[in-house]
């Protein structure tokens, strides 16, 4: 999920300089990929097929409270139920973060040309946003899961955060959204204990972000040429603490309700699960050596980020 370049720099680079034809072309290699590899859900997903409840809704290794004592209790019915609600969770909030982009997206092509590369390949994402939200909408109800929603201030600060992000900030918060998505569904579109519908879903949106993602580190690249010490500061405060917000929004505590779990207990083994938190380090290692090198991982950042169990 990517935003692309803001309408007065669409053929410029982040001090607003001409860019050179080989980085303007970086938009139309994606776009000659889109045509050649894209997906329809409504017709690659088999949504007729009733939900099998003998599987799990994503690999077992990923649930929040895996490794724990209260995992060891749980019966296997359990466990897959389990599961199926975290996965629909975590669908429902990679919505709630498509829709920011894709709001932060429409409002930055509002005014640039609409002959460049660009200004299409931003187009092409909008579009492949939509299919994933509806996709993960029917995804999340195939799996019986209710409309899964971060809390409320949560959802108010995703208002301040898709009005305030520009330029890298707003690129680096979606690489933190799509690379932890991207380890996760990797695993589990290859997981034959998985349902396959969430398999499919998981492939299709792990094939289609892999082209945002490099947009958008392309763009973090850019725009921090030449920027300053407090610019460097301020992006990377804003997109570490976006990152705590979506990471800890994924599997709220909802679902252990609706799991038929005792919610207080799982609670308090997930936010103790060394497990878990070790698997979201994993996850995240080649992001935070990318944020590294664009300047974006400074000490303030790195105590969010450790908050939030990705470093």
């Amino acid at each position: 999920m990517t935003s692309t370049l803001h309408p007065e720099t669409a053929a410029t680079d982040g001090r607003g300089e001409p860019r050179p034809a080989e980085d303007r072309s970086v938009a139309q290699r994606l776009l000659d990929s889109s045509r050649e590899l894209s997906y329809d859900p409504t017709v690659e997903v088999d949504w007729e097929t009733p939900l099998d409840e003998s599987l799990h809704g994503a690999s077992p290794e990923w649930s929040t409270l895996y490794g724990t004592s209260y995992w060891d209790e749980l019966s296997e019915e359990q466990r897959r139920e389990l599961t199926r609600q975290e996965s629909a969770c975590v669908a429902s909030t990679g919505i709630w973060f498509e829709l920011i982009l894709q709001q932060m997206m429409i409002r930055d092509m509002y005014t640039t040309d609409r002959t460049s590369a660009e200004f299409q390949w931003a187009l092409t994402e909008i579009a492949d946003e939509c299919r994933h939200s509806i996709m993960f909408a029917r995804g999340a109800e195939k799996l019986n899961a209710p409309a899964y929603l971060p809390k409320r201030h949560v959802l108010e600060l995703g208002r301040f955060f898709k009005t305030v992000a520009t330029g890298e900030a707003a690129y680096a918060a979606i690489l933190v959204a799509e690379e932890v998505l991207d380890v996760m569904q990797r695993d589990w579109m290859r997981d034959e204990r998985v349902v396959p519908f969430v398999r499919t879903i998981n492939n299709i949106h792990v094939v289609e972000e892999s082209r945002h993602m490099k947009f958008a580190r392309d763009e973090v690249i850019e725009r921090m040429k030449g920027a300053g010490r407090l610019r460097r500061e301020a992006s990377a405060l804003l997109v570490a603490s976006a990152a705590y917000f979506i990471v800890t929004s994924m599997v709220t505590s909802r679902v252990y309700a609706e799991a038929g779990l005792d919610v207080d207990r799982a609670v308090e083994a997930a936010a103790g699960n060394a497990h878990h938190h070790a698997m979201m380090r994993s996850s995240c290692a080649g992001l935070m050596d990318f944020l590294g090198e664009a300047g974006l991982l400074t000490r303030a950042a790195r105590r969010i980020y450790g908050r939030a169990h990705l470093l």
